[in-house]
């Protein structure tokens, strides 16, 4: 089981983890915005994620965390 969690609020929509995400299981959100005013990030199927943690090392602002249990 993965534990996935986004700080939405610090996310700059750079889409730099969606390219890097090897089974393409995120995106940016289509319909929210953040305070800043970018779409930030958001995983499409969280049972499907392998917890490689590409995301995490390519993100620039450490916004993604996850957790394998």
């Amino acid at each position: 089981m993965v534990k996935f969690s986004i700080k939405e609020e610090l996310c700059k929509g750079c889409e730099l983890c969606v390219r890097a995400c090897p089974k393409k299981l995120l995106q940016l959100s289509p319909d929210k915005l953040n305070d800043k005013g970018y779409h930030p990030v958001m995983i499409t199927d969280v049972e499907a994620c392998i917890a490689c943690g590409s995301c995490f090392r390519t993100c620039p602002d450490t916004v993604i965390s996850i957790v394998k249990e």
